[in-house]
């Protein structure tokens, strides 16, 4: 190695473990459940973003297997010359009924998604307006599109409308687009989108929404735009198909136009080998299951708000989440880190979320609550929960 890439690697990763920022990645042993195994040991699992328990789903897995069987393990091209199969065009049906719009694009992750429907839409003569809050795909999305950016207090409507106006009016945009999280994923706050369409519509801005914690959450599952009823005002819907569906991937749901440009010119799908037919059709089943019950959806719910009560009663400050995701909110990293330690000495598997990830002071663990969770699972967290935060001096 180049003595100088050593030095540089040696310093900067001692100064992340000198200072709580240092991520250790655990292996888990075995499927992504409610319970998880590491190491020979088990642990309730409140770090997954397996919402609805439809990832260790048998019908999908089933699904999965039966795809393999008649098309392989891999699609074999890109989507651009041969490698759309039926079971590509079934999703995006289905993705495109599930979400009410048009058309609907499948990607490889959600991260795709949004590098590459940015860029194909947005250029250096154009503006984007982006809520300081999002998502780094996001971020990284409107970057490549090299268009102007201008940062939005997060939520902050009164901002978002000055900012609007100033962008549209100044006259130096061909186009101008806002782009803002369904649902934030480190508070687990929903964006207004209300209010947003009312500000946007008018000044002719497009309206981007990135809903990857939304869609399965929200709206009876349908997702954050649904749930306000405005797919007819939101220009692009993006979303994840690895989260609440379980699976992988990503997508962009929209006008029949819009797919079919992000479908000549977004350069992720033009240049990377498509969805494999099993993860594919397992994700069309767990679309399906979505479109035909609520059940998992509400039991989602019902685990989310048990946790919820059950962290604040014990003194924890769980922010202002208005969605399942649940954060526990210890401020100083170093002792963020011993808390999730702590927890996961005593069988509770939570990562902790620290800088960059959020501001500096604002460390803290995500408890991510799914269907699959049984209630004696959120009792014995909760018991762990009171006994280390007490011990930590979290809470009295």
């Amino acid at each position: 190695m180049v003595q100088k890439l050593n030095d540089f690697l040696e310093e900067n990763i001692n100064y992340l473990k000198d200072n709580g920022l240092y991520n250790e990645i655990d292996s888990i042993e075995g499927a992504n459940g409610p319970e998880i195994a590491i190491k020979g040991k088990t642990y309730i699992n409140l770090s997954s973003n397996n919402y609805l328990g439809l990832a260790t789903d048998e019908d999908l897995k089933t699904a999965a297997k039966n795809a393999i069987d008649s098309h392989g393990v891999g699609a074999g091209a890109v989507r651009s010359i041969n490698g759309t199969l039926d079971l590509h065009d079934e999703l995006e049906q289905t993705l495109a009924e599930f979400k009410g719009t048009e058309a609907a694009i499948a990607y490889q992750s959600g991260f795709n998604c949004n590098m590459a429907a940015i860029s194909a839409v947005m250029n250096k003569n154009d503006a984007i307006l982006s809520d300081e809050l999002n998502h780094a795909s996001i971020i990284d999305g409107c970057r490549l599109s090299k268009a102007k950016i201008i940062r939005v207090n997060h939520s902050d409507m009164d901002d978002l409308r000055q900012k609007a106006k100033e962008a549209v009016e100044s006259g130096q945009y061909n186009k101008v687009m806002y782009i803002t999280d369904g649902v934030f994923s480190m508070d687990g706050d929903v964006a207004k989108l209300p209010e947003i369409v009312e500000i946007c519509e008018p000044l002719g801005i497009m309206i981007y929404v990135d809903d990857a914690h939304g869609s399965g959450v929200m709206g009876k599952g349908a997702g954050t735009v649904k749930h306000f009823g405005l797919q007819d005002k939101v220009d692009f819907q993006i979303g994840t198909l690895s989260k609440a569906i379980g699976v992988v991937g990503g997508y962009v749901a929209g006008s029949q136009q819009l797919i079919d440009w992000l479908k000549a010119q977004s350069r992720p799908f033009l240049f990377s080998t498509s969805l494999a037919p099993g993860d594919t059709k397992a994700i069309t089943e767990a679309v399906k299951k979505l479109m035909a019950s609520t059940e998992l959806h509400d039991q989602l719910w019902d685990n989310a708000n048990y946790l919820k009560d059950g962290l604040k009663n014990l003194g924890f400050n769980i922010g202002e989440s208005e969605t399942p995701i649940t954060p526990v909110i210890i401020g100083d990293e170093k002792k963020t880190q011993e808390f999730s330690k702590r927890l996961m000495d005593e069988g509770v598997y939570v990562k902790s979320i620290v800088f960059p990830t959020v501001p500096r002071g604002t460390g803290r663990v995500r408890n991510m609550p799914t269907a699959a969770h049984t209630k004696e699972m959120l009792d014995q967290a909760l018991e762990v929960y009171e006994r280390v935060g007490k011990e930590l001096n979290v809470i009295e």
